[in-house]
């Protein structure tokens, strides 16, 4: 049997934090003398008497929690953290339809960055903070968050942190969970708080400044602005952006290390220099493609870098209009869509470590044909890898393969073209943003009917908790004792 007040009591804990970030965008409303205060209000009451609700009425004094529970716990907190996110939208008019507004909440605290809005200018202040904060908070994770100060509250939440960081080895900075959240959110906070003041320094107001750095640091590209970075035409604040959106594809225990005064560690790490290449090589074929097409040496750098990481990292914004280069750029960027950001990174995709295990393994599936009698392992920084995390890396791609497969099959009943069915999956699942067609980089998925919406959310769900969590919920197995 699963513990369902343990379930209840963490889910009514969770979202306590919630209602209190709400306060936040309601200081701000406040601060710009604007009417949606009302809305933050409504909508802190109502989550704020919703998590006393739940809390009181499954006090426990020492909870136990198992994997199980904590598998549970973290699929449904980012449903319960959407649906009780989107009532400052709906409350406010920003967004009236309620799906329209689960789905811009759900993208943005995965950080997926797909949008619905066709008028971002148009909202007040405190709404675009917290679109912002939304991304800001799902991009380090909420249940990261939430064990940061865990002790306090009596829970133990190692089960918690590997549901919500589920990849092939997830980093521990020191041996306790709780303090290894404190530096990674400590690390997130710091990275932030440059990035705001560069872009000030660059040209952009206080308000502008803070909103891009949440949503850079997240990955999550959602801009104050409807023509996204673009609108600043400032060469300083798109490379500052790309300095910290490849930051914020980088495993942040690495990061860590260089901060304290180890960057050897990160730049001996296989991962690390695989994930530089790759974005170099790339920036630089499309690079060479946009100079040959008439621009400038320096421009045709900029926004090949710019591209390229905003698109392999995960975060969505746009400088340029990818739909209108050649073929060959479109299938680059189509190409690095799937790639994704280092394990441990707030970015989404694949990850890049999966990609280098598969790499090797099968080049090393090919030594075994010719050598069959030979014990080759596949290693990666110089130690074995076990074979259970490489089964566990093609059982990934196979599940992952699978679900985009039959998502696009989905999608093509209502798309125009199989660019947009493929794209929309693609961008979704690997929580990216922007894709091809008819939801390319100058355009969102308002058009899109509600069932899709509600689909596409829930591969934004799948692809922030890397497929398993949730799907080991469907599994009957889960549910027996």
């Amino acid at each position: 049997m699963h513990n369902k007040k343990i379930v209840v009591n963490i889910l009514g804990k969770l979202l306590f934090f919630e209602s209190f970030f709400m306060l936040l965008s309601l200081f701000v409303c406040l601060a710009y003398n604007e009417d949606d205060a009302v809305a933050f209000l409504y909508s802190f009451l109502i989550s704020f008497a919703s998590a006393s609700f739940l809390t009181v009425g499954s006090f426990r004094k020492k909870p136990d929690l198992r994997k199980r529970e904590g598998y549970i716990i973290v699929s449904l907190v980012w449903v319960v953290f959407s649906l009780f996110g989107s009532l400052p939208y709906i409350f406010s008019g920003a967004i009236a339809s309620p799906t329209n507004a689960f789905f811009e909440t759900m993208s943005g605290f995965t950080t997926t960055g797909s949008s619905i809005l066709n008028n971002i200018e148009e909202l007040s202040h405190g709404i675009l903070f917290w679109r912002s904060l939304t991304q800001w908070l799902g991009g380090m994770g909420i249940i990261v968050l939430f064990l940061a100060i865990l002790p306090k509250l009596g829970i133990g939440g190692r089960e918690l942190f590997i549901a919500e960081v589920p990849g092939p080895s997830p980093d521990k900075l020191t041996p306790s969970i709780t303090a290894t959240a404190r530096k990674l959110w400590g690390l997130y906070v710091i990275f932030t708080l440059v990035e705001a003041l560069l872009l000030m320094i660059g040209g952009m107001n206080l308000f502008d400044a803070i909103n891009h750095a949440f949503t850079t640091m997240a990955t999550g590209g959602y801009s104050t602005k409807q023509a996204s970075i673009a609108y600043y035409d400032s060469a300083f604040i798109q490379y500052v952006i790309i300095l910290f959106m490849f930051i914020a594809g980088t495993n942040f225990s690495l990061s860590y290390a260089a901060v304290i005064g180890k960057p050897m560690k990160l730049i001996k790490d296989e991962e690390f220099r695989f994930y530089l290449s790759i974005t170099l090589t790339v920036s630089a074929l499309i690079a060479l493609g946009l100079y040959f097409e008439g621009s400038m040496v320096e421009q045709s750098i900029r926004d090949a870098l710019f591209t390229v990481t905003s698109i392999l990292t995960t975060t969505g914004y746009a400088t340029a209009d990818y739909i209108l280069w050649t073929p060959f750029l479109k299938m680059l960027v189509l190409m690095i869509m799937f790639v994704g950001g280092s394990a441990g990174s707030t970015g989404g995709g694949i990850k890049v470590v999966r990609i280098l295990l598969l790499i090797k393994n099968s080049y090393h599936e090919l030594k075994r044909l010719i050598h069959p009698n030979a014990v080759i392992n596949v290693k990666y920084n110089r130690r074995r890898v076990p074979s259970k995390i490489v089964t566990n890396v093609m059982a990934f791609l196979v599940l992952y393969v699978g679900v985009f497969v039959c998502s696009v099959i989905i999608m093509s009943i209502c798309m125009p073209d199989i660019d947009s069915a493929i794209s929309s999956v693609a961008t979704t699942l690997g929580n990216i943003g922007p894709g091809f067609g008819n939801i390319g980089p100058t355009e969102n998925f308002s058009s899109l009917p509600d069932w899709s919406k509600w689909f596409l959310s829930f591969l934004m769900l799948l692809g922030r908790l890397e497929l398993f969590t949730v799907l080991i919920l469907f599994s009957k197995a889960f549910w027996k004792k």
